[in-house]
């Protein structure tokens, strides 16, 4: 009869739904898994790369050495042969206070992989400034670090500015004997003695080699000189005033 047949037609469309419904779950139990993986694999390299500034240690220590003839090359410089390492290689002496007779009255004595062969490998360094009553360390970057200032003696007013998308705010503090700022990686910063008598602080960075840029050293001072038409529009001056300014360095 009519009725039977369309009860029978019914019947047979629910069991192809049913069995594509369950071929449908079977498949995806299959995919989504592997999604997973490749969800958590993209997630653990994202996370290998924020915290990948300076390549850990790959053994107890690395000296540096500039002669590769006698060296095994691994990440940082060539290392000295561990045999030869003597306790000299993790020593340098900043006891002595640098020369702030110059415009801006201070004076950076840097202890990088450069200066301290031991600290190759190592991810850190240090960095001695003294001011003179009303030095400055003029506006600067690291590009490579974040700065972990102490001050040693004196007063220093210290800030840094934040990127543009942050709106370029400014943060500051004056700081006395004892007390610590610290500056985030590849911002601008500065610090300013605001006593009558010396200044001295200690920098610790986050790199065996953190680079350091200088902003009026590199943007007045450049070699070869940047062209003054780009000045004159990024600050917004004449060249008169461009040109002075490029003289100073």
């Amino acid at each position: 009869s009519l009725l039977a047949n369309i009860n029978y037609l019914h019947r047979s469309v629910l069991q192809r739904r049913d069995k594509s419904y369950i071929a449908s779950n079977m498949m995806n139990s299959k995919v989504v898994p592997k999604y997973a993986l490749l969800t958590v694999a993209l997630l653990a390299f994202a996370c290998s790369l924020a915290f990948a500034y300076d390549p850990s240690p790959l053994q107890d220590f690395c000296v540096a050495i500039d002669n590769p003839a006698s060296a095994v090359f691994v990440n940082g410089k060539f290392c000295k042969d561990p045999k030869l390492v003597t306790a000299d290689d993790f020593f340098r002496s900043v006891n002595i206070p640098g020369n702030t007779t110059n415009k801006v009255g201070s004076n950076v004595t840097a202890v990088t992989v450069e200066q301290l062969p031991g600290l190759n490998t190592l991810g850190i360094s240090l960095a001695r400034i003294d001011f003179a009553p009303r030095g400055l360390n003029p506006p600067h970057t690291h590009p490579r670090a974040t700065e972990f200032l102490v001050v040693i003696e004196g007063t220093l007013h210290v800030g840094f500015v934040t990127s543009n998308a942050d709106g370029n705010r400014l943060f500051t503090k004056v700081l006395n004997k004892g007390d610590v700022f610290v500056f985030p990686i590849g911002l601008i910063h500065f610090q300013l003695n605001v006593g009558n008598t010396k200044a001295v602080a200690f920098a610790g960075l986050s790199s065996q080699n953190p680079g350091v840029i200088t902003i009026a050293n590199a943007v007045f001072g450049s070699n070869p000189p940047i062209n003054q038409d780009v000045l004159t529009k990024a600050f917004q001056v004449d060249k008169n005033l461009v040109n002075y300014l490029q003289q100073q360095f």
